[in-house]
């Protein structure tokens, strides 16, 4: 007996849910017609499916999405960074307290206290034939983040391993639900290849019918939506094997278009600015935002990064700031508007002489008008890098509150943690320093303005 199976799959939805109406109506008929025609099919969620630059999600701090994926009927759904570092401790561990479906991630436990009962390392899926299929699941490592949150995290693709060298003598498949990127996917599949399937997100690459390594099939299906999975195995019963593994990544803009998405988007937003609408504090004059320059907006926000974090200077790119601050109520609304990222602080330890060259790295004149994406950024485009207590005289020596600074001696400089990846100043990944977590800049900054005004 030759059994067909289908595995649907999204990823990197990122609170993007322009699509999620015509997806999960095209999923829903599709699962109806197999299960007519006796074939079973499942739903997996391979992470990221939050973000706090969502109002809806902010405002439900995830609980929104986790509705929306029980109303679509998810079977197994696994963290992304998203949902893993973006949330405070107590947030992520109740997030999926209201869960009908099940969440696995294989490399993820409390570095104090018992893990919630949602979190499992993996589960094992069954068919009305009897074929059993076990599904683990693995989140990238952001050590400092998690560790900083109280989770411990492991290394994922050695306990991926681990996991089903265990599994595949009690199962008739394996899969993984992969939220480490397309490269940690090659490299597992060249050193596992009793993994059949491999779901892959975070990267968000886009493998319209899948890409096979090492007889392991992996898939990807893009960002935001954009994309609906749907795998098709083929299990021959006579065999015990897997005699075809097909994969197709379907446009969602393709699918017929449908008359309530509109009011659906319009519901979330309104349910979200409702939700935030809670006065936090009143300004007695209007705050203008600059991208190119610096602003009344940038200064106020200067002052409250130096005030919660106590360091010698601060630094952070002009279009971090999405709107002006206006004169009268300010509400969690308005805010989430200026800041709608989910970036955190970062405290960084450098020498004189290394902030110097930080800089004049900030001064590159590419970087205003380069349009970011990532990183925690939600804005359009960079804008200038501005400085705030640490700046250059006509001598260029460096300037730290106005003494000029000394070669040798430590100074803290706080920025986003965006800076810290690598990407515009390669010294800061291998500094010393401490990410402020969980408190987001929009945080940080309400807490001051309640203290100001």
């Amino acid at each position: 007996m030759l059994e067909t199976i289908h595995i649907f799959h999204t990823n990197d939805i990122h609170s993007h849910f322009e699509y999620w109406i015509r997806m999960q109506k095209y999923i829903k008929e599709q699962r109806l017609e197999y299960a007519k025609c006796g074939e079973a099919s499942f739903l997996v969620d391979i992470g990221d499916h939050l973000d706090r630059s969502n109002i809806f999600t902010e405002a439900t701090l995830g609980k929104g999405n986790v509705k929306l994926l029980n109303e679509a009927e998810y079977d197994v759904v696994t963290i992304g960074n998203n949902e893993g570092i973006t949330l405070s401790y107590d947030e992520l561990y109740t997030l999926y307290d209201e869960a009908q479906f099940e969440v696995i991630v294989a490399n993820i436990e409390p570095i104090q206290g018992e893990k919630p009962k949602w979190l499992k390392p993996y589960t094992i899926l069954q068919t009305k034939y009897g074929t059993t299929i076990g599904v683990v699941a693995a989140t990238a490592r952001f050590d400092a983040f998690y560790e900083e949150l109280n989770w411990h995290v492991t290394e994922p693709r050695q306990k991926i391993i681990d996991i089903v060298n265990q599994l595949k003598e009690q199962v008739d498949i394996v899969v993984c639900l992969s939220h480490l990127g397309i490269t940690e996917d090659e490299l597992l599949a060249a050193e596992c290849p009793s993994i059949d399937v491999i779901f892959g997100a975070h990267t968000h690459h886009l493998f319209e019918q899948g890409k096979v390594v090492n007889n392991v099939l992996l898939t990807g299906c893009g960002k935001f939506g954009m994309y609906t999975g749907h795998l098709t195995l083929q299990f021959n019963h006579t065999t015990r094997t897997l005699t075809k593994k097909d994969e197709i990544a379907i446009e969602n803009a393709l699918l017929p278009e449908l008359n309530e998405e509109g009011l659906f988007l319009t519901e979330l937003r309104e349910q979200g600015k409702q939700l935030l609408q809670t006065p936090i504090f009143e300004t007695k004059k209007f705050y203008n935002k600059e991208w190119f320059h610096y602003s009344n907006l940038s200064t106020l926000f200067a002052e409250a990064i130096l005030d919660f974090t106590k360091a010698d200077c601060t630094m952070f790119n002009a279009g971090i700031l999405l709107d002006d601050l206006k004169k009268g109520t300010i509400t969690k609304y308005d805010i989430h508007k200026i800041f709608p990222h989910p970036i955190n602080l970062c405290v960084i330890e450098l020498t004189g002489t290394e902030l110097k060259e930080v800089y004049l790295q900030a001064q590159n004149q590419d970087w205003p008008m380069l349009e970011l994406k990532g990183l925690g950024f939600r804005g359009t485009i960079f804008g200038k890098m501005l400085t705030y207590q640490f700046s250059m005289n006509r001598h260029r020596e460096l300037l730290i509150n106005n003494k000029v600074a000394l070669p040798d001696q430590t100074y803290k400089l706080a920025t986003l943690d965006m800076f810290t990846f690598g990407y515009f100043f390669p010294n800061f990944k291998y500094a010393k320093k401490q990410y402020l977590l969980p408190m987001f800049l929009r945080d940080i900054f309400v807490s001051f303005g309640e203290k100001k005004f």
